[in-house]
């Protein structure tokens, strides 16, 4: 089976416990890599992380919308699952209205908690104070904790004093976002493991007109490329035009 026979399968979440899901394409093989960022040193640490040979206790991972956060802690939850550890990847974006002390009770028990979107939490006494006291639990019974937001550990706005103090003992990294020639290289790459190659002009041509942050372009991507599928046409620049109304 061909890189896009088997494709389909790619869009489709894989169920974790409390209703959550990770992407099957949000691996460390779909991370974009550029030579010149400084994320090629964070995405080798979490691999190791990941696997459970880098015992570091806690990671926090930071950057705005785009940098790939949530593409990486999912990486990881992947690569956790590969090897027979258990983990739960928790978007506080999606659970906001949810009781804090039940969604996060019994999950010192695993090997890995991945807390995402943790920016979520300010302003919000009852979610600050179940995470203070996971944290808590997770390294008193020696277990790992991998953090995504948009802010730094000093960033945040979190009234509970010791939620922020146990973060800023964390091991913290800023994901750098990248450049235009970047997201450009990363379309192409996207396109190729999806098992096509995008023209340059149509790169430049969805770069230039549609939302600029990475998770938007690559929605773009994967619209075009069920689009075309289904209707056994190249992508091309009137393509474009006619899926994405661009």
């Amino acid at each position: 089976m061909t890189a896009r026979d088997n494709k389909g399968q790619s869009g489709v979440p894989q169920q974790l416990p409390l209703g959550v899901s990770l992407r099957d394409d949000a691996t460390f093989a779909n991370f974009f890599q550029s030579p010149d960022d400084g994320n090629r040193q964070v995405v080798g640490l979490l691999q190791e992380f990941a696997s459970g040979e880098n015992p570091e206790p806690v990671i926090y991972l930071w950057g705005e919308p785009g940098s790939g956060v949530t593409h990486l802690l999912q990486s990881v939850c992947q690569v956790a699952e590969r090897a027979g550890r258990s983990f739960q990847y928790l978007p506080l974006g999606d659970m906001e209205d949810s009781d804090p002390e039940m969604i996060l009770e019994g999950l010192d028990h695993l090997d890995l908690v991945c807390i995402d979107d943790l920016e979520r939490a300010e302003n919000d006494a009852r979610w600050q104070t179940a995470l203070f006291h996971l944290y808590n639990r997770l390294k008193d019974s020696g277990r790992q904790l991998l953090v995504g937001a948009r802010k730094s550990p000093n960033g945040l706005d979190l009234q509970l004093a010791d939620l922020r103090s146990r973060l800023q003992w964390a091991l913290v990294f800023q994901l750098h976002p990248l450049s235009d020639a970047d997201k450009l290289a990363a379309l192409r790459q996207r396109s190729r493991l999806r098992g096509f190659d995008l023209p340059e002009d149509v790169a430049q041509y969805i770069l230039h007109r549609a939302p600029r942050d990475t998770r938007a372009l690559f929605a773009c991507l994967e619209q075009l490329d069920q689009a075309s599928l289904q209707a056994q046409r190249k992508i091309t620049i009137p393509f474009v035009k006619q899926v994405l109304h661009i």
